[in-house]
């Protein structure tokens, strides 16, 4: 084994993932609050998150329903968030009947209802079974958010809101996808009355807007 060359390696992997959370940190955070606060309205109201993935984006999603079902740091209710890919009954048995690319659409047609949320992850945003599934989720009336590699992608274009990582490899965005689930997950639970601070509970909204600015009505456009 070349030494010299594996630390070279592991030095640029290393940079790269710098590179991305800077990126990350830059331009995605009031994203991610955003979807904090849009996700604790929907889940505090009963609704439900759907979230799906191939591979090691199927791990990062189901990572982020057991967060949420979980918790993240602090006691608070259960939440209620499924990994499609997880169904593996269905999986299987949508995959034989139906064939790969509807195992997601299937189970978002059976699951959601208008209202709730799907989160679809994957490094290319190319991957045919989430595109299926962001179809059958927006003639749902779901919302369809994205987590993916660099933009401009077909994911991220079916989506109503993402988050593209600018990153080399399928690693380094994987890696910057879970640390944009942790974000997620903090900016979830900072939107929930049972969590914030009480200063923040009575501290007068400014034009309309809480002051943590975790709750706008509306979502941007995909990045």
């Amino acid at each position: 084994m070349d030494d010299t060359r594996t630390h070279l390696e592991a030095r640029r992997h290393c940079r790269s993932l710098c590179l991305a959370l800077e990126g990350l940190e830059g331009t995605e955070l009031a994203r991610l609050a955003r979807w904090g606060g849009r996700l604790a309205d929907v889940l505090t109201d009963g609704g439900r998150l759907l979230a799906a993935g191939n591979g090691g984006s199927a791990a990062q999603a189901q990572h982020l329903t057991a967060e949420l079902v979980g918790r993240y740091r602090e006691e608070r209710p259960a939440y209620s968030a499924l990994s499609l890919h997880a169904e593996t009954s269905s999986v299987t048995a949508i995959g034989n009947d139906y064939g790969f690319e509807e195992v997601f659409a299937r189970q978002v047609a059976a699951h959601g209802r208008a209202g709730d949320l799907l989160m679809l992850l994957s490094t290319s945003g190319r991957s045919p079974n989430l595109l299926a599934a962001a179809a059958a989720a927006r003639a749902r009336g779901l919302d369809v958010w994205a987590l993916t590699g660099p933009a401009p992608n077909p994911l991220a274009r079916a989506a109503d809101d993402a988050v593209c990582v600018d990153a080399p490899t399928t690693a380094t965005v994987q890696e910057a996808h879970l640390v944009a689930v942790h974000l997620l997950c903090a900016y979830f639970d900072a939107s929930l009355p049972e969590l914030r601070a009480p200063a923040e509970r009575t501290r007068p909204a400014l034009d309309g807007v809480p002051r943590s600015g975790l709750r706008p009505t509306v979502l941007g456009g995909a990045s």
